[in-house]
């Protein structure tokens, strides 16, 4: 699914993440969400890696990364945690400046990246999200309905996994029915990536240790920055489906402008995964918000 991309990987604290890499030019990490991989970009990172270096990243307790066990006080699974995995994995190749596009819960670690190396983050990208403070701070019926897995998946009893891992593949399967505007569908190859991953040792547990960490000391580390004023300082660009809970739901940019300076954003004729159901709106807007990079020198060295 992505031919020509080179295996790469980094170890940090005991945590080994795992990605791919390939093309020129200035460096681009990409992040995915729940529940997939770095696979959900093959129809996007292909095209960017015309112009770019393309670095998709696996979250630490998803594809082919490590899942460790969570700990008592949930940091392992913490957005700061996921996010200086990627950043060491970038400068480990290299990489002292590159920009960010996360989707879903990849968004959530680039908006950390963002606010926790704001020095190595160029530009960044959020596909589909507002902020996780945001969102908590505005819990309603269609929140909690749209968005019941974030309460379920928290839940800190065992609950989750054990039914999750009664039947995963029903779980996995649920996480995609329903959510397509008329564009195109989750690729089989695509899906089946996702199912070996999520259904591999630990990938039920590390997964859901996400969603705890983003209902606890997530949340602390968001308030804290809200408290001392500290915003994204770099150019935003935010995408989302207009068939989605997110474009349905809120002024997707002007809650941005809460949280970071200068942003810029546009509705795709999507559902929630509109890499893989529009892929072309997508490549043309972060080509286009890329753009002034393409001047500087970002080819990797050997």
């Amino acid at each position: 699914m992505l031919e020509g991309f080179d295996p790469i990987g980094n170890s940090r604290s005991g945590v080994r993440v795992s990605g791919l890499i390939a093309g020129s030019g200035p460096p681009v990490l990409l992040l995915h969400g729940y529940p997939q991989t770095k696979h959900m970009w093959h129809l996007v990172a292909p095209a960017l890696a015309k112009h770019h270096t393309v670095v998709l990243g696996d979250l630490r307790g998803y594809g082919d990364s490590d899942k460790p066990e969570q700990t008592n006080d949930r940091s392992t699974y913490s957005k700061r945690e996921m996010a200086a995995d990627q950043h060491a994995l970038m400068m480990s190749l290299g990489f002292e400046k590159y920009s960010v596009v996360g989707h879903d819960r990849g968004g959530r670690v680039a908006h950390r990246l963002g606010l926790d190396h704001p020095e190595a983050v160029e530009r960044l990208a959020v596909l589909d999200i507002v902020p996780t403070l945001h969102m908590f701070d505005n819990v309603n019926r269609a929140m909690a309905s749209s968005y019941f897995h974030w309460f379920f998946l928290a839940l800190e009893n065992g609950m989750p996994e054990a039914l999750i891992r009664a039947d995963p593949l029903t779980w996995l399967r649920s996480r995609f029915e329903g959510r397509n505007a008329g564009g195109r569908q989750i690729d089989p190859d695509a899906y089946q990536e996702y199912a070996r991953c999520f259904t591999s040792p630990g990938g039920v547990e590390a997964s859901t240790a996400d969603y705890q960490s983003a209902a606890t000391i997530d949340l602390d580390h968001d308030r804290a920055d809200r408290d001392r004023d500290l915003s994204l300082r770099m150019p935003l660009l935010t995408l989302w489906g207009e068939q989605g809970y997110v474009g349905m739901n809120f002024d997707v940019v002007e809650v941005w402008k809460g949280y970071a300076a200068a942003v810029e954003g546009a509705a795709a004729q999507s559902d929630h995964y509109l890499a893989e159901e529009t892929p072309e709106f997508v490549i043309a807007e972060l080509t286009e918000f890329f753009h002034p990079l393409t001047a500087t020198d970002g080819r990797r060295s050997s």
